[in-house]
């Protein structure tokens, strides 16, 4: 061919001698051979191009502890989300999104394995592993994907090589929101990437200098330069690594913003701009929920800076949960920028974006603070897809809103597919090696872009798993599932139940476990309960005679967790 030929002409010119001669004869052969070789090469070359090309980048989106009515898409009012409110329009929202785990590190271990709390190991707040036998980031840079994580990971960090635990990501630029920020915190997880930047911006001055915590509940202002906050910081670097991205590779950008997490300290640009838009007041159903008030007799903790529950004086806990609103306007600010900026590299009619968060906040409803909660402010989470036209066939209309239960599982699948390693239904693909396609049938995850096809048979889930180990006290321990319309909980400390309508009480008030009219419907929901327990084989501390077990100590890890070694992987 022409090509062939123009190597040919190029790398061996004709020779003067004569073309009859043995010698030249075996010169000649062994120049096409060589030529031949070129060329299949540069062909290779050139389908490896094509393929990569062909497969779509990948936006993932994170806002840390973004409950789902934070945002306006999903209907309250007094919100302010104009960024993310416009992704909804012009993709899908789901409704019924929920993060199984709701606290950070087990909710980040789902979205990394694609797995169940009991078998990714992480039934509560602990560490999560250094390696997973199958990982989402490593996963989708082995089929060919550049895999770059900016912002929060909490995956851990190696004070040795200076750098964020990996699992996979090939550029790490992390702000995790641990320790105090300062270097005498060099050898801990406290001084990663964003608080060296800060220390050569203000050398020795403090970036937790507007006096908040990591977890308290009150509100300030930030007390520096706007472009010095770690939002600012996350947004600013995804928006120059897009504008410097030229790596012909298809590209997993990972933007997670620490906030809205406490501290609730926005700028105060932002709290000026939200301030005087209506809040809605906390939900109290003044029943059930009167023992988290902080009143004599009522669990520890429910008083100071860090409460994860109480009765605040009323001005405090308004402020509080305005400077919430405020951090995440911040954020919807840098995520409308990060899109932009992909319109324009000319990106985002090859992109799939995602948004997501890994928990919600109860923002003093049922006067109770921050995670960790079985209940819908802590365990419902915004969930919010745009796709490319003609992208991967789906067929849903732009603005659709989806009722399935989907979870943070849900999200690796989701990549796989988009990145042509599983079909719609989650099924490997049957040209992997063995090994991976026995990985990929042991994911509790489904991807959900097979929703976005409405003719599609997806089987989905009928309900899901809600669970989470003892946190700020031992009766904060428990066990849930819901399908969106139903949600059972069971309180492992005291061995009690809660069953609540989320149709007609979505801010779940009315306790109905006690109710003789919904015995039935209790009884349902807690043989579902048994019936996992039983299938995940966790033993009669959980489960013994078909009846669940009160269990005063509490289970951080299963035995899936990497390093407990007691049962298998796949």
């Amino acid at each position: 061919n022409v090509q062939t030929y123009s190597l040919q002409i190029f790398l061996f010119p004709r020779s003067r001698s004569s073309p009859d001669s043995q010698s030249e004869k075996k010169r000649l052969r062994e120049m096409h051979n060589i030529v031949h070789l070129l060329a299949l090469a540069l062909c290779c070359c050139s389908l490896h191009m094509a393929w990569a090309a062909s497969k779509p980048n990948i936006l993932f989106l994170i806002a840390d502890q973004t409950r789902v009515d934070a945002l306006g898409a999903y209907g309250r009012e007094g919100t302010y989300t104009p960024n993310l409110d416009a992704l909804a329009g012009l993709g899908a929202r789901f409704t019924h999104a929920y993060t199984s785990t709701p606290s950070c590190t087990p909710a980040r271990a789902a979205i990394l394995t694609g797995r169940s709390p009991w078998k990714h190991g992480m039934l509560g707040y602990g560490d999560i592993a250094h390696v997973y036998p199958y990982e989402l980031p490593r996963t989708l840079r082995a089929h060919g994907y550049a895999t770059a994580v900016i912002g929060k990971d909490h995956f851990g960090w190696n004070t040795t090589t200076n750098s964020g635990v990996a699992h996979g990501f090939e550029h790490t630029s992390l702000y995790d929101g641990l320790g105090t920020g300062l270097p005498s915190d060099y050898d801990t997880e406290g001084f990663d990437d964003y608080d060296q930047w800060f220390q050569k911006q203000r050398p020795g001055q403090d970036p937790m200098a507007t006096g908040l915590g990591w977890n308290t509940w009150r509100g300030r202002e930030y007390v520096y330069p706007e472009n010095l906050h770690p939002t600012a910081w996350v947004g600013q670097r995804a928006v120059d690594f897009l504008l410097n991205y030229s790596d012909p590779r298809p590209l997993f950008l990972k933007v997670s913003f620490h906030r809205p997490h406490s501290p609730y300290d926005p700028p105060a640009r932002l709290l000026n701009l939200t301030r005087d838009l209506p809040l809605p007041p906390a939900i109290h159903g003044n029943t059930w929920d009167t023992r988290y008030q902080g009143r004599r007799g009522d669990p520890p903790g429910c008083m100071g800076d860090s409460a994860w529950c109480g009765q605040m004086a009323a001005n405090e806990t308004l402020f509080a949960r305005q400077a919430y609103r405020a951090s995440l306007a911040f954020v919807d600010e840098w995520i409308g920028r990060v899109v932009d900026t992909l319109d324009r590299r000319g990106l985002r009619n090859n992109t799939l974006i995602v948004f997501v968060s890994d928990h919600g906040d109860m923002q003093n409803d049922h006067y109770l603070w921050r995670k960790a909660y079985a209940y819908e402010g802590s365990s419902h989470v915004p969930l919010l897809v745009w796709w490319p036209d003609s992208f991967l066939n789906i067929t849903a209309k732009r603005g659709s809103v989806l009722s399935q239960i989907v979870e943070l599982r849900d999200l690796f699948p989701t990549f796989l597919h988009v990145a042509g390693v599983v079909r719609a239904d989650g099924s490997p693909t049957p040209t992997l090696p063995p090994s991976e396609q026995a990985s990929i049938r042991a994911l509790d995850g489904r991807p959900i872009t097979c929703l976005l096809n409405p003719e599609q048979q997806c089987n989905w889930r009928s309900y899901v798993d809600l669970e989470h180990d003892i946190c700020y006290n031992v009766t904060i321990h428990w066990s849930a599932l819901t399908d969106g319309v139903t949600k059972y909980i069971f309180h492992a400390f005291f061995a009690s139940e809660q069953l609540f309508n989320l149709t007609s009480d979505p801010g779940e008030t009315t306790d109905l476990a006690t109710d003789p009219r919904h015995q039935d419907t209790l009884l349902t929901w807690r043989a579902r309960l048994v019936a996992q327990f039983e299938r995940e084989q966790r033993g009669p501390a959980w489960v013994k005679g078909g009846a669940l077990q009160r269990r005063v100590a509490g289970q951080l890890y299963s035995p899936y967790y990497p390093g407990n070694n007691t049962v298998s992987w796949f």
